[in-house]
């Protein structure tokens, strides 16, 4: 039963000729497997046939999750049956997985006598398989069976492992193909989700008389967990919250925005920050995994007196430079949002006199490294503010953002950067 095709230099070319033009004109993979295994049957009859490449090289994105760890992609002849019980296509396990791991071609005269063997179709009998590779390691397998004994030799390897060094060039070109198709359609997605979560933070800064206030967040990435907002009380009274989850990316965007949904309605309806946070802790692990937390700072400031209470779930401590240069932290802090059950947090207060200006940032500020790996720091904050502090808000926010970029120069931050700035207009 086994083939007598001899693998000449000029069947080879003859071959090579026939499965490129087949394939000439398509990129997409599930046509460019079938029509191999159209050009195999030509050689090398079969009774069953199948190309089987792993899932991770088909779709490699940083969102993706395997459903099975190798995905059948041309099949002919095969009982079906659902993949996410199948062994081979979930586990990897049988002849064909054999192959992947190993990348070492086999011939099997009789499969009832070879433990690896799954079942795929009753009436198999013998097998061969060679695996398809790309840069230098196992993808995928192309197998052939018969319902026939001794069906397949040693001599049919060479000309099927041909086959599939031809199918490897053409499945690579797929594959890199598909991959900048899914990278552009994530890389739309993320723009869309950046877009939306931009509307989530302040459009500008709020009108306040004897006051001008400013802030700013960059996220890292297309998204973030960094946040901060405005929420006007009445009474001539303002809330200013950042916060700052943590990680990155899309997980963190997701909490912020639960965050969001939860803190905006309590702070409108005049919660107290104390009371706030410590209900915000209470309601957030619902939507957390067990490992995030979330650091919080969220204070009232008073226009009329300048009075500003606050509350800290362990984020970065702000700090006060006053009309003369002296700064001040604002000390009182608690544990992080999500890491204690029933925390109960407290409210201290500070008093805004004329030219004091407050600082509220998250870690994504100070913790920026130039090519040395020196980080930027607390203390170069509070002297960027120091100098500036004759400006207004916008003007402190401005030098702060510069300095920081002037600092790490062409080093990516990998955190996200989110400042708001309070100054006290007056002498």
């Amino acid at each position: 039963m086994a083939t007598n095709i001899q693998l000449t230099a000029e069947a080879k070319y003859r071959l090579l000729r026939d499965i490129s033009y087949q394939i000439r004109d398509t990129l997409d993979l599930k046509v460019i497997l079938n029509q191999l295994l159209d050009e195999v049957y030509k050689i090398l009859p079969y009774d069953a046939a199948g190309i089987f490449v792993l899932n991770r090289d088909i779709l490699k994105t940083p969102y993706h999750r395997d459903r099975v760890l190798i995905a059948g992609i041309a099949q002919r002849g095969f009982d079906q049956r659902p993949e996410d019980v199948d062994p081979m296509l979930k586990e990897g396990k049988g002849l064909i997985g054999s192959v992947i791991r190993t990348g070492e071609s086999l011939v099997v005269p009789d499969v009832r006598t070879d433990p690896r063997y799954i079942a795929g179709r009753a009436a198999t009998m013998s097998e061969i398989a060679v695996p398809i590779i790309r840069n230098k390691r196992p993808v995928g397998a192309l197998n052939l069976e018969s319902d026939h004994l001794n069906a397949f030799d040693e001599k049919d390897i060479e000309v099927l492992q041909f086959v599939a060094d031809a199918a490897s060039i053409s499945i690579e070109k797929s594959m890199l193909h598909t991959q900048i198709l899914e990278k552009r359609r994530i890389d739309d997605q993320l723009q869309i989700a950046g877009e939306l979560q931009a509307r989530l933070l302040p459009a500008g800064s709020p009108e306040a008389e004897g006051y001008s206030i400013a802030g700013h967040c960059t996220p890292a990435y297309e998204v973030g967990g960094d946040y901060f907002d405005y929420v006007r009380l009445g009474q001539g009274r303002l809330g200013v919250v950042v916060a700052d989850v943590s990680g990155n990316g899309i997980p963190a965007a997701l909490l912020m925005s639960s965050f969001r949904a939860l803190f905006i309605p309590a702070a409108r309806a005049g919660a107290a920050p104390a009371p706030l946070l410590s209900r915000m802790n209470d309601l957030l692990p619902e939507f957390a995994r067990k490992r995030d937390f979330i650091t919080a700072f969220y204070g009232i400031l008073d226009m009329s007196t300048g009075t500003f209470s606050y509350s800290n779930c362990g984020q970065n401590l702000p700090f006060i430079v006053r009309a003369d240069g002296r700064t001040e932290s604002l000390t009182q802090s608690g544990p992080s949002l999500i890491i204690l059950p029933q925390v109960s947090y407290t409210t201290a207060t500070v008093d805004l006199k004329k030219g004091d200006l407050l600082v509220i940032y998250t870690d994504g500020v100070v913790e920026v490294f130039d090519r040395h790996r020196e980080e930027f720091g607390n203390e170069r904050l509070e002297d960027v503010v120091r100098r500036a502090r004759s400006g207004s808000a916008d003007a402190v926010l401005q030098e702060i953002v510069a300095a920081t970029r002037s600092f790490s120069g062409p080093e990516i931050s990998h955190d996200d950067f989110t400042v708001v700035v309070i100054k006290r207009e007056g002498e």
